[in-house]
């Protein structure tokens, strides 16, 4: 008979851990998409060579793993800067600005398969930048950045797991504080991965259902 000591209320802790998860995953991804297309649009519009400072910045973010960009944010920003703010503050402001630095690439990229005969028709009637950028860039810009911006999302919903650094319980935190203390690492690793794949899985699917949808368009 299978025996265990994990009872509901360390279930509920687990459940505790998923949402502070899903909190900072949404928190980044949206103000990070946001920042993302910004960022993606001006390096589109003015130029590899005019965008090249900017370029740089989103480079660093790209290039340093995560865990030491969350140490020196939490180290400066306590220590050096002396802000006070607290370990979720600093994990959702490190991974909005890791989150935007690969958004813009999805975006860039997403604007330039948009086919350039378009935008100079649409220019030919009489559309302004804002109209053609609203009308005819996005949409389409939107339909080929969907899949990889979907990826990204579920990356950073991973990538999360690494905010136990700045002292923030989410979920594989408290999945090994559970582990400590319970001895059961198989079946409290199984549990968070189920964890896992109920926030994951359905963000998977829309992305899938929009992506097949619009294809059909």
């Amino acid at each position: 008979m299978f025996d265990t000591a994990l009872t509901a209320k360390d279930l509920w802790f687990l459940a505790q851990g998923a949402g502070m998860t899903i909190l900072v995953t949404a928190i980044s991804v949206f103000f990070g998409t946001v920042l993302g297309i910004i960022f993606g649009v001006i390096r589109y519009q003015i130029g590899p060579y005019w965008a090249a400072p900017l370029t740089f910045v989103l480079d660093i973010f790209r290039s340093i793993p995560l865990l030491i960009q969350l140490v020196l944010a939490y180290a400066f920003l306590g220590t050096v800067l002396r802000l006070g703010l607290s370990g979720l503050t600093v994990a959702c402001i490190v991974l909005t600005l890791y989150t935007s630095a690969y958004c813009a690439e999805i975006v860039r990229g997403g604007i330039e398969a948009v086919p350039l005969t378009l935008r100079r028709a649409a220019r030919s009637l009489g559309m302004t930048w804002g109209q053609d950028m609203r009308s005819i860039v996005m949409p389409l810009a939107t339909r080929v950045a969907l899949p990889s911006w979907i990826g990204l999302a579920l990356g950073v919903m991973k990538d999360s797991a690494l905010v136990y650094v700045v002292q923030v319980v989410e979920l594989l935190k408290s999945t090994q504080i559970l582990i400590t203390r319970l001895q059961e690492p198989l079946l409290l690793l199984t549990i968070c991965g189920a964890f896992y794949f109920i926030i994951s899985f359905p963000v998977a699917r829309f992305g899938g259902y929009l992506e097949k949808r619009w294809s059909n368009d």
